[in-house]
């Protein structure tokens, strides 16, 4: 192909390179893929280790752990007895023990205890061999609970443990992840049928955001290095590389077919893509990039696997629609319309609805504006009750067999399930000072009120110089009668205790005292996150634009856009709305890296349909039409391909809600709400109303920044105006 296109920046011409060595682009490309496969199978990912990792004084506590050199312990189950009329346990307590003595997967089974109310008997036992692998032995032992309990329904006996509970979440999530594999593709690939109607145009980006996701997870395998992967990244990765990627190349591909249909020749219609969706898809990938970086701030594994993953799914997704896209299109040319679906493909798409909702918005763009903030102001109010809270075993399958096992050993044996744990390190926890210290932490525990439950069990690691006092805190772990017993534990009874142990390190780790420290670095971090992706964000909108007034309007909108998704995740999972309808039972609170994790996802996904309206409005500026006109052109341009993005969206995050965790349904769930909500009020509403009320001013830049560089958003001049006209056909 011959380089006669005048374009400019950097995406048209790395594209308009492609069209030209297209089968070198082709085949790098698919080389890429391969090559990222291959490494992940010669460089094992590295999964994140949670003892290194904690935050705050149970970082401390669990590191010092990690490195006292304690024995593996094996997966430890219990079994709970407890009466439901007047029975007798004994019998019962007998048997059991008696039948798991015989299954040979068990290891040694401990002399049944009795809880404080005398109501319940609980035995504990290991499930023999590596711990790592324990859910896939742990069934003949709750096939022997489960006969047990078959044969005494006056009692309630039931297992759970931590190879129980793994294998509940491992049998849950491989389901529903089978379930969701089955979905995503093929309804994405229906709705883009129904988009372009055209079999070809329809499998070209749901092609590429497989490969895509495909590469940034062989590349995650050597990132792991840097950035250990948490289990949850994976289904994030896949999560947001199919939107992004399925998004990207429809955003392209529509805008070549636009141009064939108004006259251009293959090579111009190409040149016009590039240069206008091709910058929008650069600029946009740029700013969920800088959006996912701020997660960085946090300095926690959950959180640095999330951004790792995403950047490098979202920066392969960018390279695919900029490199092999092109020359895709350039090789198929008007064949990227093949196998019509006949009753689908149309030759221009009108978007009757929406031009007819813009002039009402251009009609009155005040009220219009008032209105659209009053309605998502309402949506957004919940948020300002938000709370947060821990993953915990109930938000998967809260209805499983296991899982209301663990709750009510929680409740009659609560130093069994959650217990807060004291890291005492010192030259010597062997000597009569500790047992002193210990005898005075038990006085105390007993005297507390029953805000630190009995029975406190110790270990001490081999070389005698570091000890894990376990001892339970009343409460359900994250409440507040929870945190007061930890605050005690904290404050008062540690420094009153081992605390005066010559040379010794005394500190308190355990679920909920990982809450509290996590939640403290969660909120330290948080002002630096929001001002990172904030100015970023609004400085990539001032050079791409050369406007403060488009930089803020997008920073404000896209604000607004995760403002709204707060308040509907509220509404559902805090304040327990369709519980039904998506099989779960509120907490009271949303899982406590959503509320940040969603407000990058959501600035940068925001930025998309941003860049690419705004790109449109100025294009027609560019060309002297005034700011209502080039609005309603801009926008009536985007609306179907706005409008197919949205759809394809909201159906890949509409599924992850799903999946059995709760985190995941919240997840699909706002991010589903929000870019319904941004795609139809925020981009169809707010914005040309605020536009055409800003005017002229929408594109003003200070003298003093007048140093930016020029960008040119309008396509090259067409030499001679061609009609409208069809497309080649094509079988």
């Amino acid at each position: 192909m011959e380089n006669r296109e005048n374009v400019k920046g950097f995406a048209a011409r790395v594209a308009m390179w492609s069209a030209r060595h297209r089968a070198l682009a082709i085949i790098g490309w698919i080389a890429f893929v391969a090559a990222t496969v291959m490494l992940s199978s010669l460089v094992p990912t590295e999964q994140a280790n949670y003892a290194l990792s904690g935050h705050g004084e149970s970082g401390k506590a669990d590191r010092i752990v990690e490195e006292a050199g304690f024995p593996a312990q094996p997966s430890g189950e219990m079994v709970l007895i407890q009466n439901r009329s007047g029975s007798d346990r004994v019998t019962a307590a007998e048997e059991v023990t008696q039948a798991l003595s015989s299954v040979a997967e068990v290891g040694e089974v401990q002399p049944p205890i009795e809880s404080a109310d005398g109501r319940s008997t609980l035995i504990t036992f290991d499930v023999a061999g590596d711990p790592e692998t324990a859910s896939e032995r742990v069934g003949p032992a709750l096939d022997a609970v489960a006969g047990i309990q078959a044969a005494h329904p006056e009692l309630y006996i039931a297992e759970a443990g931590d190879a129980s509970g793994d294998k509940l979440i491992g049998d849950e999530l491989e389901a529903g992840l089978t379930r969701l594999s089955m979905l995503s593709i093929p309804v994405t690939l229906g709705i883009l049928l129904v988009a372009f109607g055209a079999v070809v145009a329809a499998l070209l980006p749901v092609l590429l955001a497989i490969m895509s996701v495909v590469a940034a997870i062989g590349l995650m395998a050597a990132a792991s290095r840097f950035a250990p992967v948490v289990d949850e990244t994976t289904h994030v990765m896949l999560l947001i590389g199919l939107a992004v990627g399925v998004d990207y190349c429809l955003f392209y591909i529509r805008r070549e077919r636009d141009e064939r249909r108004k006259g251009a020749d293959p090579h111009r219609a190409l040149a016009i893509a590039a240069q206008t969706s091709g910058r929008s898809i650069w600029i946009s990938g740029l700013t969920v990039i800088v959006a996912m970086a701020g997660m960085f701030f946090t300095q926690d594994v959950t959180f640095v696997s999330f951004a790792t993953g995403t950047i490098l799914v979202v920066a392969t997704a960018v390279l695919g629609s900029l490199t092999v896209l092109p020359a895709l299109l350039s090789a198929l040319g008007d064949r990227v319309d093949a196998l019509k679906i006949p009753g689908l493909y149309r030759r221009n798409s009108k978007g009757r609805f929406w031009n007819g909702l813009l002039n009402v918005v251009l009609a009155k763009p005040l009220i219009s504006a008032l209105v659209a903030v009053a309605a998502l102001g309402v949506i957004a109010a919940p948020a300002l009750e938000m709370k947060t809270k821990g993953q915990r075993i109930q938000d998967v399958a809260h209805d499983a067999p296991v899982v209301q096992a663990f709750l009510a050993i929680g409740e009659a044996f609560p130093s069994k399930t959650t217990p807060a744990r004291v890291v005492v390190e010192a030259d010597s926890v062997k000597t009569p000072e500790f047992e002193a210290a210990l005898d005075n932490f038990r006085n105390v525990a007993q005297n507390s009120g029953g805000k630190l439950v009995e029975p406190i069990d110790v270990e001490i690691n081999p070389a005698g110089n570091v000890a894990v006092v376990a001892v339970g805190l009343t409460g359900n772990e994250e409440d507040a009668a929870s945190i007061a017993a930890l605050n005690l534990l904290r404050d008062d009874v540690v420094p009153d205790t081992f605390g005066q142990i010559s040379g010794a390190t005394a500190l308190v780790t355990g679920n909920t005292a990982e809450s509290v420290d996590y939640n403290e670095r969660y909120e330290e971090s948080l002002p630096y996150i929001f001002a990172f992706v904030l100015g970023l964000a609004f400085i990539l909108l001032l050079v791409s634009f050369r406007s403060v007034v488009v930089a803020l309007t997008g920073v404000v909108l896209n604000l607004i856009s995760v403002a709204a998704a707060y308040g509907m995740l509220v509404f559902v999972f805090q304040y327990g709305h369709f519980e039904k309808q998506l099989d779960f039972v509120a907490a009271g609170a949303i899982t406590n890296w959503m509320p940040l994790f969603l407000f990058v996802i959501l600035f940068g996904l925001s930025m998309d349909y941003h860049v690419f309206v705004v790109s449109r409005i100025r294009e027609g500026a560019d060309r002297g039409l005034p700011i209502r006109e080039a609005v309603r052109e801009g926008i009536g341009q985007t609306a179907g391909v706005i409008t197919s993005a949205a759809v394809v969206m909201v159906a890949v995050f509409g599924l992850f809600a799903t999946l059995p965790l709760i985190a995941t349904k919240e997840l699909g769930v706002g991010l589903a709400a929000a870019v319904l909500l941004d795609a139809t009020i925020i981009r169809a509403v707010l914005l040309p109303a605020v536009m055409t009320l800003l005017g002229r001013a929408n594109w003003w830049l200070p003298r003093g920044l007048r140093w930016l560089p020029e960008i040119a958003h309008e396509p090259p001049a067409e030499p001679t105006p061609r009609p409208e006209r069809d497309l080649t056909p094509v079988a």
